[in-house]
């Protein structure tokens, strides 16, 4: 036998725990967001001093990448220069935060 419904057997507060489960979901997810981005963002600046660094240490050599990294809020960690007859590739390895990045110039055309 079903028992009638009395006054107090109703669903009242129910809304409020859900509301507090969506907005932790919500909060959760931003800081998910935040950190993909802040990590994306931090490896494009990471290549883009790497680009830099090697461009400039094809005419200026070590210092001059170091140089480079350095104004791109880089740190230098591998310089490597070969001096063919064609002319010269430098290769260098750059780090900002957790982010490490490499690139490769050379005066060949």
């Amino acid at each position: 036998m079903v028992r009638p419904p009395r006054p107090d057997d109703d669903d009242r507060g129910q809304a409020l725990s859900l509301v507090l489960i969506g907005v932790a979901l919500l909060a959760t997810m931003a800081l998910a967001v935040a950190t993909v981005g802040s990590q994306m963002i931090e490896r494009s600046s990471a290549q883009v001093a790497a680009d830099a660094a090697a461009l400039a240490g094809v005419d200026g050599g070590r210092a001059a990448a170091a140089a480079l990294a350095s104004r791109n809020a880089a740190a230098l960690v591998a310089f490597a220069m070969v001096t063919t007859a064609s002319g010269r590739t430098v290769t260098v390895t750059v780090r900002i935060g957790d982010e490490q990045a490499s690139a490769t110039a050379s005066e060949v055309p």
